[in-house]
């Protein structure tokens, strides 16, 4: 299993104390993303999936796309959305995303409220099969294996196999690429999947999950207070500190079967 050329570089490193040699870093570069040729927001990501990171960005603020493409200009890191609806008005006062937090730099409290039905679904999913998702993600991370810097988000069906992976230095561009993916093959709300990220569990991760649909999520790290928060109100069923067999169910714990 090889990461994507695209996905790495090689850079100079002094290794203390064995000196000059160099090392393989994860790449990040600006995306831009526009609707109808005008920019709407820019992401630091890990190249690669660049339509399905749109696709699922804009699902997650509500835009209600259709598709993406590469821009008619062919502009380098840009990629052009297909959204009918959208509301440049709307849009302008909420949001400049990073690589590190999908909500940084929202204009007001309420341009983070998520604009998603409560879960409904029945899943429920054996708690060893649970626990071993994060393993399972781990051992299809190419890119994170040769840098140790990306993040991962895995969407796996209710027997635990793997559908898809996306890595970015981002962990919300991650969730992003895994959510478009499932948009374009027509998979939305993903109630009869579970969602696994190789971090913690911050807001906005949830904050997708309940956009996408989807009523269990797993996580390797811990939940913030806002993240437990939001997945008891919309139904979803959140897992953390899944390792070494264990986990700590933070809501919906029926989901769970032991």
């Amino acid at each position: 299993m090889t990461a994507p050329p695209y996905s790495t570089a090689k850079v100079d490193v002094v290794r203390v104390p064995d000196g000059a040699t160099n090392d393989v870093v994860a790449v990040e570069e600006p995306l831009e993303i526009r609707i109808n040729g005008s920019p709407v927001a820019v992401t630091m990501r890990t190249p690669g999936h660049d339509e399905e990171l749109a696709l699922g960005f804009a699902v997650s603020e509500g835009l209600q796309p259709k598709d993406a493409r590469l821009p008619d200009d062919l502009a380098a890191n840009t990629v052009e959305l297909d959204a009918p609806a959208f509301d440049a008005g709307r849009l302008a006062r909420s949001f400049y995303t990073t690589s590190s937090c999908g909500v940084c730099g929202k204009g007001a409290l309420e341009a983070v409220a998520v604009e998603a039905a409560r879960v409904e679904s029945s899943l429920e999913l054996p708690a060893m099969l649970a626990a071993s998702l994060p393993d399972r993600l781990r051992a299809a991370q190419p890119a994170f294996a040769a840098t140790g810097g990306l993040h991962a988000t895995g969407l796996f069906d209710d027997q635990g196999e793997l559908r898809c992976l996306r890595e970015d230095v981002g962990r919300h561009n991650a969730m992003d690429k895994v959510v478009g993916w499932a948009f374009r093959g027509g998979l939305l709300p993903l109630t009869g999947f579970v969602l696994c990220v190789s971090g913690r569990l911050s807001f906005e991760l949830v904050q997708k999950a309940a956009v996408a649909g989807c009523p269990l999520l797993v996580a390797v790290g811990a939940p913030s207070s806002l993240a437990v928060e939001l997945a008891r109100d919309r139904g979803i069923t959140l897992c953390g500190f899944v390792r070494g067999g264990r986990l700590n169910v933070y809501s919906e714990p029926w989901r769970i079967v032991r």
